[in-house]
């Protein structure tokens, strides 16, 4: 291509003196557009002045439909089409208007007219590409004059028929900004082009600086334009001719010829209408599952009666795979197989999703290894037996020997992905280069749609798997209450969200319930929330009032950047004192259900900032609840629907979770239904839903230590005699030592207040120990000759479970008690 200069290229190195902007041996001036997501021209080569006649500042920024060949009739032979109009040659696949309409998702090509100043006519030949990956640019279109390309046809070659043996190799000149790039994406414009063809175009192009169009008796671009198409005009006065003499009795050999040669173009044309509509059909969607059923269909019965799909296991399983070649230790899946045999026929002898490696003297291992698709005409009995041979117990002969048999490639980016066997009924006229041709490229569309569909799959797993490593998991049954979560992801574009919740065990058998959502989507937003998530852990592990802990993470988010911004409601539940402390946000209202009416309510919360505003105070409220209530938090993202009142998602949020229900899983997805069906939620969703059994009375027994040691032995005396009340003597032992621990360190450590000493029987038996100093002990390896130390030694070795925290007054140790079995 072009160095972007207006001067004439230099000569070519050939030494055949024809300078590089005329045709020459081995290359054709090349016009070069570039075609931006807009329909605007990004780029106008210098061959893209001389062959359309526009300046280039007139062309940058323009529309792309205005300047370039684009559809329109055919003018007849004697008349002369307006000064800058286009014509199709013979209407044959989609016009060069629909691929910079941006209608065409793979490359198509063609034939066009024009007419130009002082030039006449001039026939174009034009290719469309269209680019792949995160750059602004949508096209690549190329065109040539085919009369650069007659210049030099060999004698006797007739001139349409030889352009159909040529392809277009290319690269973008130096002083175009995006160049570079486009250079390395070339094998993914042309899926036929090796990275190697492709570095080795781009050197010589760089380094010599002119146009570059090469003849290749091997290589194909995806699409050959219809340029071998003989003139309608011609094609009639040949049937008038052939028509004289067959009425005058005389020889047509000629005509006959011509007549094979139409058969010829309507075979390649057929195989170009194949193409094109095999590539609408395939890439519909972003699932790997679909997109595999979609090309195995699209082949049977057209071009082939059985296609079986296999892919390296990787593939199937979203990973990566190491580099390099595969070999006969690579496992293949099989993946699909479409067939137009009776039903069943295949199924016990290739049944989909099985395993298996492939011997290097098969056709498949061929064909993975090289890359290139391996043509079979007949599958002879020798060969049907040393396919077989892999298939354990499992006579594959009969469905095979016979056939004619085409293995073809699934490459993306220079990589085999998989590849497709095609077999064909022995009736049937046997694959030949053609269908070759028409199968690597079909592979090469099918492989780039494959490897897409793998990323994305790659990718949903990797967003799946963050959030679900974001998100915690929360028992089911926590002190006094028993809690069910739902999360739903967003659209496919936001799979990874900034909505949360989260439960957060209390002193005082109390449970901290949060429900939150950080604004905007994607991963900033999700490792904003995961930052979030753990400051609230660790400031309700403080014992924070709901209030004072959404003003600290109000500082939070202000110190860690402008854009954290973020809503969340924080509650806190006591089961003994039967209470709701609850603090807003900005964030949308929980809901409660009352037990004793069924009747739901929005909590009249203060609204709050959200968080990252800064300087705006925050309010709590307290709220009686009884054994049985439900609370039901969730983000806005359930109730709020583009262009609908957020009111009418909280009414039905209120009204579907008054509805009863058998569990709490149940309440859950009946609010999910009754909120997900509306349509239009673009938004992930966290729902979180509480039901408040409360504590009884009867389940609590306190009592006040003083700061004396010989009060210890006081405290494991009514420790064991609760215990024998309650039906518990079997953990009286192991409880009362535990106490004994406790008490003696409180009581040694604590300054003025007395002890408080509490056991609630729940789900456990919880043990609560508090005093007025708030220094944390920690767990210490004690020695033998060590007096101090072994006291919570002892608690983590028998206890359940045991921890520390803070409280307004100094802290709390705990420990809970697995219950025994009741008989």
């Amino acid at each position: 291509m072009e160095r972007g200069t207006e001067r004439d290229a230099p000569p070519s190195p050939a030494g055949n003196g024809v300078p590089a902007g005329h045709a020459g041996a081995g290359r054709v001036p090349l016009a070069v557009v570039v075609v931006d997501r807009d329909g605007l021209v990004s780029h106008w080569s210098t061959g893209a002045r001389r062959l359309f006649g526009v300046p280039k500042d007139e062309a940058i920024g323009h529309p792309a439909v205005d300047l370039l060949p684009v559809s329109g009739a055919l003018p007849e032979e004697d008349e002369t089409p307006p000064y800058g109009t286009f014509a199709d040659y013979d209407g044959l696949g989609p016009d060069l208007e629909s691929s910079l309409g941006g209608r065409l998702s793979y490359p198509a090509a063609g034939r066009a007219r024009l007419t130009v100043p002082e030039r006449d006519r001039v026939d174009v030949l034009w290719w469309a590409y269209p680019l792949v990956g995160p750059g602004y640019e949508r096209l690549l279109v190329l065109a040539a004059d085919t009369a650069g390309l007659r210049q030099d046809e060999p004698d006797g070659v007739d001139g349409d028929m030889a352009f159909e043996r040529i392809a277009p190799g290319f690269a973008l000149h130096t002083d175009f900004p995006g160049a570079e790039e486009l250079a390395r994406r070339l094998p993914e414009i042309l899926p036929s082009m090796s990275v190697e063809e492709s570095a080795r175009i781009v050197s010589q192009v760089l380094e010599l600086g002119y146009p570059v169009l090469e003849f290749s008796q091997n290589d194909r671009v995806p699409v050959t334009p219809d340029w071998g198409v003989p003139r309608r005009a011609e094609r009639k006065a040949r049937r008038e001719r052939a028509a004289r003499a067959a009425a005058e009795g005389l020889p047509v050999p000629q005509e006959a010829a011509d007549e094979a040669e139409d058969l010829e173009y309507a075979a390649v044309r057929e195989h170009l209408e194949f193409l094109n509509e095999v590539s609408g059909r395939i890439g519909t969607s972003l699932d790997l599952s679909r997109t595999i059923i979609e090309v195995s269909r699209a082949v049977v019965p057209r071009f082939t009666d059985v296609a079986g799909t296999y892919l390296r296991e990787q593939v199937v399983a979203g990973e990566g795979f190491p580099d390099g070649v595969p070999d006969t230790t690579t496992m293949w899946h099989r993946v699909a197989l479409e067939h137009t045999d009776e039903p069943g026929r295949w199924d016990d002898v290739v049944p989909v999703g099985e395993a298996m490696p492939f011997p290097a003297h098969t056709p498949f291992f061929q064909c993975m290894t090289s890359g290139e698709p391996v043509l079979v005409p007949r599958i002879t009995v020798e060969m049907g037996h040393a396919i077989a041979s892999q298939f354990e117990k499992r006579d594959i002969r009969p469905l095979i020997t016979g056939r004619s048999m085409l293995v073809v490639p699934l490459k993306a980016r220079n990589v085999v992905l998989g590849f497709m066997i095609l077999l064909r009924h022995p009736e049937r006229p046997v694959f030949n280069d053609m269908d070759r041709v028409t199968g690597a490229e079909l592979a090469a569309r099918a492989g780039l749609v494959l490897d897409n569909a793998r990323m994305y799959t790659y990718q949903e797993s990797v967003a799946e798997t963050l959030q679900d490593s974001m998100l915690p998991h929360i028992p089911p049954r926590m002190a006094g209450c028993d809690i069910a979560t739902r999360y739903l992801p967003g659209t496919l574009l936001g799979r990874v969200g900034g909505d949360w919740f989260d439960s957060v065990k209390l002193p005082g058998a109390r449970t901290a319930l949060v429900v939150g959502d950080v604004m905007g989507h994607g991963l900033n937003s999700a490792a904003m929330m995961g930052q979030l998530r753990t400051a609230v852990q660790t400031m309700a592990a403080l014992d924070l009032p709901p209030a004072q802990l959404l003003r600290n993470l109000d500082d939070l988010a202000q110190r860690l950047g402008d854009n954290y911004l973020a809503t969340c409601v924080y509650a806190v539940y006591d089961p003994i004192a039967s209470e709701l402390h609850i603090a807003n946000a900005g964030h949308i209202p929980p809901v409660l259900v009352r037990a004793e009416d069924g009747r739901s309510e929005l909590l009249d919360l203060p609204t709050g900032a959200p968080i990252g505003v800064g300087g705006v105070p925050f309010e709590a409220v307290r709220v009686r609840v009884e054994p049985g209530d439900r609370l039901v938090m969730c983000t806005d993202g359930l109730v709020e629907v583009r262009g609908e009142d957020i009111g009418v998602g909280l009414a039905t949020l209120s009204e579907s979770a008054a509805h009863p229900a058998a569990s709490m899983d149940d309440a859950c997805d009946s609010i999910i239904r009754a909120l997900n069906t509306r349509g239009g939620r673009k938004d992930d969703v966290a729902l979180l839903m509480a039901r408040l059994n409360g504590i009884e009375v009867d389940d609590v027994a306190e009592w006040r230590i003083t700061l004396d040691p010989v009060e210890v032995p006081r405290a494991r005396a009514v420790v064991r005699e609760q215990l024998h009340d309650w039906g518990l003597a079997k953990l009286a032992d192991s409880a009362e030592l535990m106490v004994s621990e406790l008490v003696t360190n409180a009581v040694r450590h604590s300054h003025s207040r007395p002890v408080e000493l509490r056991l609630v029987r729940g789900d456990t038996l919880l043990c609560e120990v508090d005093d007025d100093d708030h220094e944390l002990p920690t767990l210490l390896s004690a020695e033998p000759t060590d007096e101090f130390g072994r006291g919570l030694r002892v608690v983590s070795t028998l206890a359940r479970e045991w921890g520390t925290s803070r409280t307004k007054a100094g802290k709390s140790v705990w420990f809970e008690l697995t219950l025994p079995r009741r008989r």
